[in-house]
């Protein structure tokens, strides 16, 4: 009697194994479904330039739409070309920019330019037009957005600059602006016919990498702190 028994129970438990696996796997899959779409979203909304429409056509610098800093009466104009995930370009600007403005932007020498050179990946153009975004509200608010963007810098082989990271990134380091206002641009990507036409007429005047430097219209072979300096100082 009681080995009839055993054999039931036995029985009644075989088919358990299976269930619980399947259990686990559809658990599994969940889980990678979660997260290829939570990755999915991070990427959806950056943009290309294929996809930003109307025409360009380089016709000078334009000096006067790009963020700048100094006397507009300076003899020399400096422009550098940057890209926002560009390890040189920060710590170019880590390392020497503070010293530049207070030698040649402050004593008036040098009338100084930002000029976007965004071609590492889809999101240096996001970042380049958040910029954009914060510049047509306030050129002071763009240089602490650059300053505080390079300090808050991932790494150049990952997208790390999204729309949710530099939401978030604005909204909580940059004060003083409408916020409202910067989320409707960049989400709308409002200025990345700026970012583009930034990076057409850099390329046309031979800009191919970043940070590149150009002083009173003549691109500079040399990047180093040493290399501008001594071109500003033959002017």
């Amino acid at each position: 009697m009681n080995k009839k028994v055993s054999a039931k129970q036995s029985q009644t438990k075989r088919p358990l194994l299976p269930m619980i696996l399947g259990v686990v796997v559809v658990i599994l899959l969940a889980v990678i479904v979660f997260i290829l779409s939570n990755k999915t979203d991070d990427t959806a909304d950056l943009p290309n330039y294929t996809d930003v429409k109307g025409s360009i056509v380089v016709d000078g610098l334009k000096y006067e739409k790009q963020p700048h800093l100094g006397s507009p009466d300076a003899k020399v104009k400096v422009i550098e070309f940057a890209d926002f995930k560009c390890p040189a370009c920060k710590m170019w600007t880590e390392k020497y920019l503070d010293t530049f403005i207070k030698d040649y932007v402050d004593t008036g020498k040098v009338e100084l330019f930002f000029m976007n050179f965004a071609f590492l990946d889809r999101d240096s153009y996001l970042a380049a037009s958040a910029g954009e975004a914060i510049y047509k509200q306030s050129n002071e608010k763009f240089w602490e957005y650059l300053h505080k963007l390079y300090a808050n810098q991932g790494d150049e082989s990952e997208i790390w600059a999204t729309q949710k990271f530099i939401l978030k990134f604005v909204k909580n380091n940059i004060e003083g602006i409408d916020y409202a206002q910067f989320e409707t641009d960049l989400k709308n990507h409002t200025y990345m016919f700026d970012v583009k036409e930034d990076f057409k007429i850099a390329g046309s005047y031979g800009v191919n990498g970043t940070p590149k430097f150009m002083v009173n219209g003549v691109l500079l072979q040399d990047s180093s702190y040493e290399g501008l300096a001594a071109a500003i100082d033959t002017q």
